[in-house]
């Protein structure tokens, strides 16, 4: 574990990187305890922001405001569950995640980047860009980096893991009324457990273009079934043949763009399996309600991927730009109760 100091040594010195162009070593841990209050934040973000490496910091129980403000620094921050918090700053909460062992979170953690490290320093450089970025520009930015992943070589193992790929079925996906000013759009692919394919893409784009013609209607977006959208259809993971047209394709066909412009208008219900694409289009919405068994999950980079349906956007702007990191980077499941500290569901209903 690096010291604060011996990390500002770093970051004056060159990166060794393997013979394929990677850092030596993805993942940097700092301890913040070493925190001196002659180290300026923005100094140390300024230089984080240049690694080609993942920066975890470690927080003591009960961190000074300087090392609170050093946080916000690394790519997410963890802290032992013990101990009051008595030094100020919301932000440099928010960089933090709290855990039983931070020994092992650590250990979790970097096997998740020695898996897909390529796909960890990417989301690592996306997060930090998503934070001084528009909604438009950030999902922009965000299919960018997808498409280039879906390209590489950790994606490519995966899907050679992956068994034959099963027919994907007839019907709607979805449902979709309007009555007494309300549009009602439920997802309605029970049986798939309401995975997020192309044809619901393009739905729910469809159905919610006519609320954006119709300011009067109030939108509701539900899942049919226990799950309310188990991510994407990983069955047509891989079929794009050309990334670079599905860059144009998921730019000009956002759901995601889509439902932040009705932000202010549309309510989401949730419960189940919210994964992936399940809660990256969801936290679009101003109103997230969920229920008590709502399971939340980021599992993209077990496949060699960011979040690709707007989370490095959605999420971030709810949760901030830190627990996303943890979320995306170790795949954990997210309680609902945890999820509604942290401001990224709204309200726990029956």
């Amino acid at each position: 574990m690096l010291t604060v100091a011996g990390l500002l040594r770093l970051l004056d010195a060159p990166q060794p990187l393997t013979a394929e162009g990677l850092p030596v070593d993805p993942l940097l841990v700092v301890d913040l305890a070493t925190a001196d209050d002659r180290v300026r934040a923005e100094t140390l973000d300024a230089g984080l922001g240049m690694l080609p490496q993942v920066t975890v910091g470690v927080l003591p129980s009960d961190p000074s405001p300087q090392a609170l403000l050093l946080a916000q620094a690394c790519t997410f921050t963890l802290r032992q569950a013990a101990g009051q918090w008595s030094a100020p700053g919301a932000r440099g909460r928010r960089a933090c995640v709290v855990v039983d062992d931070v020994d092992a979170e650590l250990a979790a953690v970097e096997r998740s980047i020695q898996h897909a490290p390529v796909a960890a320093v990417s989301l690592h450089r996306l997060l930090r860009l998503q934070a001084r970025s528009t909604v438009p520009d950030g999902l922009v930015a965000e299919s960018a980096v997808y498409s280039t992943l879906l390209a590489g070589p950790e994606f490519a193992r995966w899907l050679a893991g992956r068994p034959p790929r099963r027919p994907a079925g007839t019907g709607e996906p979805l449902d979709v009324t309007a009555e007494a000013g309300v549009l009602r759009i439920t997802l309605s692919r029970p049986a798939r457990r309401n995975a997020y394919s192309a044809a619901m893409r393009e739905a729910l784009t469809d159905a919610l273009s006519v609320a954006a013609a119709d300011p009067s209607l109030r939108v509701e977006l539900r899942g049919r079934g226990p799950d309310f959208c188990a991510g994407g259809d990983l069955d047509e993971f891989g079929t794009a043949l050309d990334p670079a047209r599905a860059h144009v394709l998921r730019t000009a066909r956002s759901a995601g763009l889509a439902l932040h412009r009705l932000a202010a208008r549309t309510t989401t219900y949730l419960q189940g399996n919210c994964i992936g694409a399940g809660i990256e289009l969801p936290a679009f919405a101003d109103r997230v309600l969920a229920r008590d068994d709502t399971l939340i999950r980021l599992p993209e980079l077990a496949m060699g991927l960011v979040p690709g349906a707007g989370g490095t956007v959605s999420v971030t702007r709810r949760i901030g730009r830190w627990r996303t990191a943890w979320l995306a980077l170790t795949g954990a499941p997210l309680t609902v109760r945890t999820a509604l500290s942290w401001g990224l569901v709204d309200e726990v209903v029956p």
